[in-house]
């Protein structure tokens, strides 16, 4: 069954994000261990999922959450087929796997992630 496997939080601050989540939940947030972009940190939590923090790239940025699906092509149609919207298609993430943004009837965004076989993301 499809379940949320990451999630990313935009923050205008990162420090002070850092700082509310540790303090909150107990997260662990340290250095993300490939440099991706400046200030981005990753975010483990006790049981599993896990996610990234970094500087808010656009004004209204939000929280989104990614559902790990054993097929994002599949999915993709069945987004479409429900009256949803893909805002970005299937994109490689070298090694790790594959991403894609979709819209819900609601407007609410979502990430879907189809890990490749053999990785541990």
């Amino acid at each position: 069954m499809p379940t949320v496997t990451w999630f990313e939080i935009p923050a205008a601050d990162t420090g002070r994000a850092k700082e509310f989540y540790q303090s909150l939940f107990g997260w662990n947030v340290r250095p993300f261990p490939v440099e991706f972009k400046e200030d981005f940190w990753m975010v483990e939590t006790d049981d599993g999922v896990g996610g990234d923090l970094f500087r808010r790239e656009f004004r209204g940025q939000q929280m989104m959450i990614y559902i790990d699906v054993p097929s994002i092509e599949a999915c993709l149609r069945r987004v479409v087929d429900l009256g949803g919207r893909v805002l970005t298609g299937k994109t490689e993430v070298p090694g790790m796997g594959y991403l894609a943004v979709c819209e819900d009837t609601e407007q609410n965004r979502f990430g879907l992630w189809e890990r490749v076989e053999g990785s541990d993301e």
